[in-house]
């Protein structure tokens, strides 16, 4: 099962799997208080968005407020240590991205256990990540780009070192049997810049950042991850329409919390997540985002988190990706 295909009936029916589920809510009276989401990136990210954008509906679902906190630094470390410090009481959750997966990897002396001390909730939205080039560089499809990547050692952009736009280039040069220089910034916004004065020759980002340059002729549009075309973009063929078979990247952004979180509570925020990504508007919500819903399970989840670190092991090992600590 691919998954983006995990439904809203499959969310429904775990939760109801569980034995007195029901009545153990009752008896606690959850939820009685105010909930927190915990971000570990600045407000006006898109981490902060999503998260604001679930935590009203969240609030309405749950007849309780839900408060969004930023705790940005130390490459997403602050605010998810935060959490997992925080009682296991079901009221205080992490809004993450796959960057939780890749700092397990990559970062030795984590103040966590990337699975041991977090609860796997739900998946809330993904992203594909697009290989734009600048209008400088001689190649407009995959195939152009990796014949003249074979004539010149092309440099990189992405919006951050050891991050999924850095793990999309290893795994591209990789597949197309090309060398890359990497170039790291901070932030797609610098990156794109650069990308936009042909100061670095491709790079990788969410469709958001560039739809409007591509449409626009500012940048070239070379592929996209994922099974279909962006709807934004549909001149933009996927990798594997461009030949290039195994590149599977996407970006998710999930919930998460403490890891002795009751699983009666876990389920019951799950399924409310999916009835929330079920509504009309938040495909447009999100989609501001450069996101679309990604419906989940708890352990749907868990088999993602799992899966992906086993498939980035290899891209960053094979690579010899590393990051500061």
């Amino acid at each position: 099962m691919r998954r983006r295909d995990f439904t809203f009936s499959s969310v429904l029916a775990a939760g109801a799997l569980v034995p007195g589920a029901g009545g153990a809510w009752a008896q606690q009276g959850f939820p009685n208080k105010p909930l927190r989401i915990i971000t570990p990136y600045a407000t006006g990210s898109s981490v902060d968005a999503i998260a604001r954008i679930v935590g009203v509906k969240l609030a309405e679902a749950l007849g309780q407020p839900v408060l969004v906190e930023p705790r940005p630094g130390a490459n997403t470390m602050i605010g998810s240590e935060a959490m997992v410090k925080s009682p296991p009481d079901g009221y205080t959750y992490l809004l993450i991205s796959t960057t939780h997966v890749l700092n397990g990897l990559l970062i030795k002396n984590l103040p966590y256990d990337t699975f041991r001390d977090f609860a796997p909730v739900a998946t809330i939205a993904g992203s594909e990540l697009i290989l734009v080039a600048s209008p400088k560089v001689p190649a407009s499809t995959v195939a152009e780009l990796i014949a003249y990547g074979k004539t010149k050692q092309l440099t990189y952009a992405t919006s951050s070192a050891g991050g999924p736009t850095h793990i999309a280039a290893e795994l591209f040069s990789s597949l197309a049997g090309i060398k890359l220089t990497h170039i790291p910034y901070k932030g797609s916004g610098p990156a794109v810049t650069d990308l936009l004065g042909g100061h670095v020759d491709i790079g990788w980002t969410s469709p958001l950042a560039v739809i409007q340059h591509i449409n626009g002729g500012k940048l070239k549009g070379i592929a996209i991850s994922g099974s279909a075309r962006n709807a934004a973009v549909p001149q933009v063929p996927t990798f594997g329409e461009a030949g290039i078979q195994g590149f599977d990247m996407r970006f998710w952004y999930a919930l998460l919390a403490p890891a002795a979180t009751p699983r009666p509570i876990v389920n019951r925020v799950s399924a409310e997540i999916a009835k929330i990504l079920a509504a009309p508007d938040m495909k447009e919500k999100l989609a501001a985002q450069g996101a679309e819903p990604f419906v989940s399970t708890p352990d749907q989840f868990a088999a993602i988190m799992r899966a992906d670190s086993a498939r980035y092991e290899k891209v960053i090992n094979g690579a010899g990706i590393k990051v500061a600590e």
